[in-house]
Formats: structure tokens, C-alpha cells, sequence
């Protein structure tokens, strides 16, 4: 059965659990050999990469993850560095909240996650919903 993510955010952090720390979703996307392959349109990643690379960001969107995958998630850590944010704004500086999880409503596709690290959580809503989850939850 397909599972769908309330909070896009949300689902890059465990496509990045996944797919580059623990190399369980495959294909391992790559922003450049994805430019070079796109035929939809030329993708100068020189002059875009300081924004969100609008045909990345889709790609992540409707990628499928597996259920059984989902399940083995125990710990996401969001972090600015990570490989899936470089890949959809590959100068992304982080200093700007466009990949903060706004929603804790796809918590429930990790029947498994006991701790969570996220980016900034300004009035510590998101913080809050997770321990009222029984996860261990901090912010950067």
C-alpha cells in the first residue's frame, strides 16, 4: 500500500535517512548526472543552484518509498548539510527555513522512530507533537 506524506519537509528527511545514510532507496539521486539526463528542459545548476531546483524537488515529491522501509527508520537528524537538501538547492546556505517540518502528521509512517533532531522549532510546536509521540525530540 503506498503511503503518502502530509509534509513534504518531513519526507525529504527520511529520503535522506534512506537513500544517502543508509543506502537502503535506491537509486541514489544525483542532482548533476539528473541535470545532464533531464530532457525536459536544460538545468543550469551554475545558475539555479541557489534556489530550489524546481524538477528535483518533484522528483522527491512523488518518489515511492517502501513500507518496509519506512518501518526500519528508529532516528532522523536533519541537518543543513545533507546530502538531500545539496541536491535540491545544491548552494543552499541554510540559513532560511524552506526545509523545516511544519506538520508531525507523518510520524504515524514510522511506527519505529524513537528520536528526532529538526532544524530550528521556533515556538517549539514541533517539538512538543513529537514527545507527545513518545519520541525523544531536540532542535539545531
Amino acid at each position: 500500500m503506498k503511503k503518502d506524506f502530509q509534509d513534504l519537509n518531513f519526507k525529504l528527511c527520511v529520503i535522506q535517512e534512506l537513500m544517502y545514510n543508509e543506502n537502503l532507496l535506491e537509486p541514489e539521486f544525483d542532482i548533476y548526472d539528473f541535470a545532464e539526463t533531464f530532457t525536459g528542459r536544460k538545468i543550469d545548476i551554475d545558475e539555479e543552484g541557489y534556489d530550489i531546483i524546481p524538477e528535483a524537488l518533484f522528483y522527491f515529491k512523488n518518489l515511492e518509498i517502501p513500507e518496509e522501509l519506512l518501518a526500519t527508520i528508529t532516528e532522523l537528524y536533519q541537518d543543513g548539510g545533507d546530502d538531500i537538501y545539496m541536491n535540491i538547492c545544491p548552494f543552499w546556505d541554510g540559513e532560511d527555513n524552506q526545509f523545516n517540518i511544519q506538520s508531525t502528521e507523518d510520524v504515524a509512517l514510522l511506527p519505529n522512530l524513537e528520536k528526532m533532531t529538526i532544524f530550528y522549532d521556533g515556538d517549539g510546536r514541533i517539538i512538543k507533537e513529537l514527545e507527545a509521540n513518545n519520541i525523544e525530540a531536540e532542535y539545531l
